[in-house]
């Protein structure tokens, strides 16, 4: 009984072994980007130039003291939307154009598949009082608005927030001994 075997190259290696050699060299050649994952927080970032880090679910109350908020879609705005248990560090997308004034369109990343740059994707807003505090998202593998109502903290504009807004919020200390001197402090 005969084993297979491999073919053999002039000087002894197998043709597999160089194939699989060919393969590694190859895929450390490659740039690291080219494996990893892009996730939204990044993308939106870099896409809208609101310089927010952490995860998604964080970038409504970060953005309060920086940038101003809303709930109305503009070009450039970041959508931020709330976590819940299907998307537990929540997600962020930039808005690209108004439709009309329940849809827009969306950039963003990592929703109909894992690391995948979507643009120009079609949300719209579900909530009862059209607010946009609920919406649907494209989703690319069944092709149409995704069955799940996503909430939606609101937009952050990529205006900062201006000198009047960011002012420190005041507090009266020591509310047992109030009289007209009382001292208004800052709060931290």
């Amino acid at each position: 009984m005969s084993r297979f075997r491999f073919p053999v190259w002039r000087d002894g290696r197998s043709v597999l072994r160089r194939i699989l050699s060919g393969i590694v060299l190859f895929s450390i050649s490659l740039p690291v980007t080219a494996h990893a994952r892009l996730q939204c927080v990044p993308y939106a970032r870099e896409v809208s130039g609101i310089e927010i880090f952490g995860d998604a679910h964080t970038w409504w109350a970060k953005a309060s003291e920086r940038y101003e908020r809303g709930s109305e879609p503009r070009i450039g705005a970041v959508m931020s939307f709330s976590s819940t248990l299907a998307m537990p560090v929540g997600h962020v997308a930039v808005v690209s154009a108004i439709v009309d004034n329940r849809r827009v369109l969306i950039d963003h990343a990592n929703w109909s598949a894992p690391g995948m740059i979507e643009d120009d994707v079609l949300v719209q807003d579900v909530s009862a009082a059209g607010d946009w505090s609920a919406v649907r998202v494209w989703y690319g593998p069944i092709a149409a608005l995704g069955a799940r109502s996503n909430p939606v903290n609101g937009f952050i504009y990529r205006d900062p927030v201006s000198a009047s807004d960011a002012g420190p919020v005041l507090a009266i200390h020591d509310r047992a001994h109030l009289t007209d001197s009382a001292v208004l402090q800052p709060v931290r």
